[in-house]
């Protein structure tokens, strides 16, 4: 076996004048991904500055009108017992010209003719009245 232990004609081999790139790329590559790491996230929304409102209307509660009828048809407002379906007639016009109209909260007895709540309903609708509530209907669920 014979080792080669240089040029065959007695030369010495050339040295080789390039430059390793390899830790070079290397060292590009890491400064490359911590560039990509610490750049900010794009975000797809626009950023607006809003007005605010500095004064909201204040909150104002309705004013509520009471009107029950009784088992024997007689019917009260507020408490205070109407004499008859003229004076119920002019209550409801009264509150149908206030601003805001007040919210009418009908109770009627179970004992009550139905002809007395159909009345003040009645009344109610041609007065103009548009906020109307029948309280204590959940007794009659059945």
């Amino acid at each position: 076996m014979a080792m080669n232990l240089g040029s065959p004609n007695g030369e010495e081999p050339e040295v080789m004048m390039d430059i390793n790139t390899t830790p070079l790329i290397d060292v590009m590559l890491v400064l490359i991904i911590m560039l990509i790491i610490t750049i900010p996230a794009q975000l797809h929304s626009v950023n607006l500055d809003l007005p605010v409102a500095s004064s909201a209307p204040p909150k104002v509660d309705p004013v509520v009108v009471k009107i029950e009828i009784e088992a024997n048809a007689q019917v009260r407002w507020n408490g205070q017992t109407l004499a008859d379906k003229a004076t119920l007639e002019a209550r409801l016009a009264e509150a149908a010209l206030q601003q805001p109209q007040p919210e009418l909260h009908i109770r009627s007895h179970a004992q009550s003719p139905y002809e007395a709540t159909a009345l003040v309903l009645a009344g109610a609708q041609r007065a103009g009245l548009k906020k109307l509530g029948i309280v204590g209907s959940e007794r009659f669920a059945y």
